[in-house]
């Protein structure tokens, strides 16, 4: 305690102030969720059919690997069937078909993810929903039209039709 010029005890506050950083922000385009939303679609249209991804052949494999030729089995073979169990155990993971730790499935979706982005980048994934959505609007299109048709020639024979003169009129 301390004593001001008035006489009076004053008592000495102590005040004290954390600081806290700022939590950094992440300058990652997609997030943990988007990812695993990018690869749930993913997945999901492979499934169904929607895309076709075509992996490496044994042959392609084989292009880059010299020794096929002086080895008896062609170990490209083994390359090509080994990339697509690596994508069907990846995609079990994901699916929870397959048990994996938290940890395990949050790598398989980043595996997948990152196998997506080569697979694009290669020009190994075709889409075929557009032309399955196309298809359908063409469909569409084609019933609206003969609808359509239908209503011309209902008023084109509304409006040619031969009328009744006066005569015609007054006998019936």
């Amino acid at each position: 305690m301390s004593q001001n010029n008035t006489g009076k005890t004053e008592e000495n506050k102590i005040i004290r102030v954390q600081i806290k950083k700022k939590p950094e922000s992440s300058a990652a385009l997609y997030s943990e969720e988007d990812i695993r939303r990018i690869v749930n679609d993913f997945i999901t249209s492979w499934i169904k059919g929607d895309l076709i991804i075509r992996f490496p052949t044994a042959s392609e494999l084989g292009k880059q690997n010299p020794l096929n030729i002086t080895l008896t089995k062609d170990p490209s073979v083994n390359a090509e069937l080994k990339i697509k169990e690596h994508y069907i155990d990846l995609i079990l993971v994901c699916a929870g078909v397959k048990t994996a730790s938290n940890e395990e499935q949050q790598k398989a979706i980043s595996e997948v993810f990152k196998m997506m982005l080569m697979f694009r980048s290669a020009n190994r994934i075709e889409n075929k929903s557009i032309t399955k959505d196309i298809e359908r609007r063409f469909t569409e299109l084609e019933k609206i039209q003969q609808n359509q048709m239908k209503l011309v020639e209902q008023i084109t024979a509304y409006l040619f039709k031969p009328k009744k003169t006066k005569q015609q009129k007054t006998k019936s």
